[in-house]
């Protein structure tokens, strides 16, 4: 499958890591509805991939359990990159432990929201950050 640049916006392009297709499908509409790009995957090695290219994102929203690349592995990876060291991460999972969660955090994610979960808190929690970063 060939990769095609989501079309610019105003606010920017958010890299959507959920290898659940319906859940990724909400996600996708949410997002594009509140005017951003939305770059969807649904494999974490695509994600981690997408991470080392030069695609401008301004925000990393991924799932922990994925094929190929755990959402922590695709943190991990990121934090490691200069250029994507910065931007924001919100973790979105169904894996609500406290460990699970605390691995998130200690590996620099910037939030840890629980599936099921409120879209309007999720755009709350963008715009938050995005106006902080």
């Amino acid at each position: 499958m060939e990769y095609v640049t989501p079309p610019p916006t105003d606010r920017g392009c958010i890299l959507l890591a959920e290898d659940e297709p319906h859940i990724r499908r909400i996600l996708q509409t949410v997002l594009e509805e509140a005017g951003f790009a939305v770059d969807a995957v649904g494999e974490g090695t695509v994600a981690r991939d997408r991470m080392i290219g030069n695609q401008s994102y301004v925000l990393v929203l991924t799932d922990i359990m994925m094929p190929g690349c755990s959402g922590l592995d695709l943190l991990a990876a990121l934090r490691t990159l200069p250029h994507r060291r910065t931007i924001p991460v919100i973790v979105l999972t169904a894996k609500g432990q406290d460990a699970d969660r605390e691995a998130a955090f200690s590996l620099g994610a910037d939030d840890f929201l629980t599936k099921p979960f409120s879209p309007k808190k999720l755009l709350s929690r963008i715009e938050q950050l995005l106006h902080v970063a």
